[in-house]
């Protein structure tokens, strides 16, 4: 049976990495707005704003035995305040699947990150290597990549939260769907991965569709992207013309924005067991 699936928020790179194993299980529409990329789960009300560290809020989920040490080979400025950092994976040992993150071990740095994975398998099996995108906050690992990491840093990484799918045609009942994203950030400078999505939506075309929405655009969009921009807010007519009994919605963003998108879910009639979040630290 095919799913529709909607994630509201930002982590993108789940998207990126893990869109023919979300089509294999789903069909999907992702609503997006640019944030923080720290990895800490919950999927119901947020009720405390309590600030917890990555490995309490992460303590029941499953870790890979490996525990690796990792090189930074390549720094990139992903924007204004979101970098990508490319990471040479020692151990042969380690592997990931689409959707997982790492616990990130910083010598000398008693804290530990936790970050998404947004570069695909297939990149670790080829060149051994893995890519993070980590966004510019006070948090200290967030800080130490933007302020004290540079090529050639030490660091140690372990895989956590295995996300399982199916595979169409392996007699488990599910057909490839569709992916819709909503992807909400100021200016179009900050969407990032944009080039990406668009080669995944010429790559899949009618599997993968993205409305990118600006909040405070004043330059003027380029050619490329003016055909799937809008600008203003995600709306409620916006996600309405897609509620459905086979829809699931996945939204990723700041707390404000999850319960606010929550909230309009609610309204328009969507059930809260088909909602499902990432709750930032």
């Amino acid at each position: 049976m095919a799913h529709s699936t909607i994630n509201v928020g930002f982590t993108l790179p789940q998207l990126l990495r893990g869109a023919r194993r979300i089509f294999a299980t789903h069909s999907a529409l992702l609503l997006l707005r640019h944030s923080a990329f720290c990895y800490c789960t919950a999927n119901g009300t947020i009720k405390s704003k309590r600030k917890m560290d990555h490995l309490e809020r992460t303590a029941k989920n499953f870790r890979q035995e490996v525990i690796s040490k990792a090189k930074v080979c390549g720094i990139t400025n992903e924007s204004e305040t979101v970098k990508r950092l490319r990471l040479a994976i020692a151990d042969k040992a380690f592997t990931f699947k689409a959707g997982q993150w790492v616990d990130f071990f910083i010598p000398g740095l008693s804290v530990v990150g936790g970050f998404s994975i947004c570069s695909s398998p297939g990149l670790l099996e080829r060149e051994g290597v893995l890519e993070l995108a980590v966004k510019h906050t006070d948090h200290p690992p967030a800080h130490w990549i933007h302020t004290e990491c540079t090529l050639d840093s030490e660091v140690a990484l372990r895989v956590g939260a295995d996300l399982h799918g199916y595979q169409e045609g392996k007699g488990n009942g599910y057909k490839v769907g569709t992916v819709k994203l909503y992807y909400s950030a100021k200016k179009t400078s900050e969407l990032l991965f944009k080039k990406n999505i668009l080669g995944l939506m010429n790559a899949f075309p009618g599997k993968i569709l993205c409305r990118f929405h600006v909040t405070q655009q004043s330059a003027q969009v380029c050619k490329e992207l003016q055909p799937h921009v809008t600008e203003g807010r995600i709306s409620e007519k916006d996600l309405a013309k897609h509620v459905s009994k086979d829809t699931l919605w996945y939204i990723c963003g700041p707390p404000p924005m999850i319960e606010s998108i929550s909230n309009l879910l609610s309204s328009i009639g969507v059930p809260r067991k088909s909602v499902f979040f990432e709750k930032w630290w």
